[in-house]
């Protein structure tokens, strides 16, 4: 925005001004912020920003959680790491991005690594059948278990 004559001007960059009262910043507003060509992230310090200076450059207030931090720079790393992970080239894979908690409403599966029994604990056998299929059957439906277990809330908007 361009401040003028004590008014707001033609919106170029998305302003986002971090506070309690914006609205929570959930995976939805990443991928529309990474569609933006520009963004300027305001970081207050204790109470914030002059209320006046918020509504000349018609900043827009995001809260990254119910909860009050000194500043809005920790908000400001939050949103900068969640918005640029979803640029095209950053995660090298596209898919990456595109199978990780919260894209369909879901947490994400677990994961597993070497070696396939860690002290008496191992990995599904599933996942070392090599059938692309069944595995990702067994992921979609570990995805499901483990949201209705720790986050309900979720399968409201659950996509199947």
């Amino acid at each position: 925005a361009i401040i003028k004559k004590n008014r707001a001007v033609k919106r170029n960059p998305r302003i986002i001004l971090f506070s309690p009262r914006g609205r929570k910043f959930d995976q939805v507003i990443a991928k529309n912020l990474s569609k933006e060509k520009h963004l300027i992230l305001i970081c207050g310090r204790y109470e914030g920003i002059d209320e006046r200076l918020s509504e000349l450059l018609l900043a827009e207030e995001l809260s990254i959680g119910d909860y009050i931090l000194t500043g809005g720079e920790l908000p400001a790393m939050v949103v900068t790491d969640a918005v640029t992970r979803l640029l095209k080239g950053a995660l090298g894979n596209i898919e990456s991005a595109e199978a990780e908690s919260f894209e369909k409403n879901l947490l994400e599966h677990p994961h597993y690594t070497r070696p396939a029994d860690f002290m008496g604990k191992k990995i599904p056998k599933v996942l070392l059948s090599g059938d692309h299929n069944k595995i990702a059957a067994w992921r979609k439906l570990e995805s499901a278990r483990i949201t209705k277990i720790r986050r309900q809330d979720l399968l409201k908007g659950f996509k199947s």
